[in-house]
């Protein structure tokens, strides 16, 4: 039947078997002492666990039955006594065949059904002449790995709709790139920034729509004229704001080299209402916080209004290691004369603790 739209109506569904997969590994250490067991006798491996049952590996060294004389037979064997079979699948592989590998079976690997003390497995693993000629027996041992696969039990589930075929591959965004050749080149710039004795050309709308301290600067009541002289600040950290500004990234700049930069520019990031580099400054010197550090940042972080660095110094000094060598040092001294509302909030929070 077809949809009000004229549509085909179409939908779509799957059955899945729910599996659980594992490997046990099975060693004969001293070879040669077993092959005296007649034909058709076994030895029982010690039981494990797989797939909510119990099982374990007949291991008959020479031969299941009569036809399979002078081979070795290995059988997987279900213990629980289950009113219903065990659906699994089981594969029998020398270990040194499979090292490191996860469990896998190949796709045409028979569905056994398992019932108490029933047992599915190889009859002719390998002749026993074979591997008495093999890399496999070393120091009168071998090792046998059974990858187990046990189905618990079958569901059905929705499909979603086909996706249709994609012609058209669209590029990631790269306005970051142009705009910041725009910064690079120059091009079209209408307002020049004098910064501790360098110059700066930039264009008026982009810094507006990234700052709204540089929106009233550039076009509201503050605004000032083609040269704007900004002081107080180092020309490379407002060279890194304006170009954090165009392109949202701060390019070049290393964690190792640029610590005091962060610190700079998370100032100018407050001083311009530029929230996102603000949390970008305080994220990079999360991960520079030490006994020597925490009481700058910790009081650059007050200072600021930065409550996540905020929070992370005082979880670093929430060790009594740190705490007793912060304490030691002049960085607490001079913390608790520039910040005591740091120093009360320490106090409190290890009163807390306590």
């Amino acid at each position: 039947m077809l949809a009000a739209a004229g549509k085909p109506s179409r939908s779509a569904s799957a059955i899945v078997a729910a599996t659980w997969s594992g490997y046990h590994l099975l060693k004969i250490d001293g070879y040669s002492l077993t092959k005296g067991v007649p034909n058709g006798d076994k030895i029982q491996s010690r039981p494990f666990a797989l797939g909510g049952h119990q099982w374990h590996i007949d291991y008959h060294p020479n031969g299941l039955n009569a036809e399979h004389a002078g081979c070795i037979s290995l059988l997987l064997v279900l213990d629980d006594n289950v009113t219903e079979a065990v659906k699994a699948q089981h594969k029998f592989r020398f270990a040194g065949e499979v090292k490191g590998q996860a469990p896998s079976l190949p796709s045409s690997a028979t569905v056994n059904n398992y019932t108490y003390k029933n047992g599915w497995g190889v009859g002719n693993f390998i002749k026993r002449a074979d591997l008495e000629e093999s890399e496999h027996l070393q120091d009168d041992s071998f090792t046998v790995r059974c990858d187990i696969v046990v189905i618990s039990d079958y569901r059905a589930e929705d499909l979603p709709e086909s996706t249709p075929p994609t012609f058209v591959s669209v590029a990631p965004s790269d306005l970051h790139q142009h705009l910041g050749d725009l910064l690079r080149t120059e091009k079209g710039a209408d307002v020049v920034f004098e910064v501790a004795g360098e110059t700066f050309a930039a264009h008026r709308c982009v810094l507006a729509a990234r700052s709204p301290v540089f929106s009233a600067m550039l076009f509201g009541g503050m605004k000032e004229g083609n040269t704007v002289h900004i002081h107080d600040m180092e020309a490379q950290v407002f060279k890194a704001l304006l170009c954090f500004a165009y392109t949202d990234s701060l390019a070049g700049a290393t964690e190792e080299e640029d610590e005091v930069m962060f610190q700079h520019l998370l100032v100018a990031a407050d001083r311009y209402n530029m929230e996102r580099l603000k949390s970008v400054c305080e994220d990079k010197l999360c991960k520079h916080i030490d006994v020597y550090k925490v009481a700058t940042i910790l009081a650059l972080a007050e200072q600021h209004h930065c409550d996540g660095l905020s929070k992370a110094c005082l979880s670093f000094l929430g060790s009594p290691a740190n705490l007793r060598a912060f304490m030691d040092n002049a960085g607490f001294d001079h913390l608790s004369r520039s910040c005591p509302s740091v120093i009360k909030k320490l106090i409190a929070m290890l009163a807390f603790v306590s």
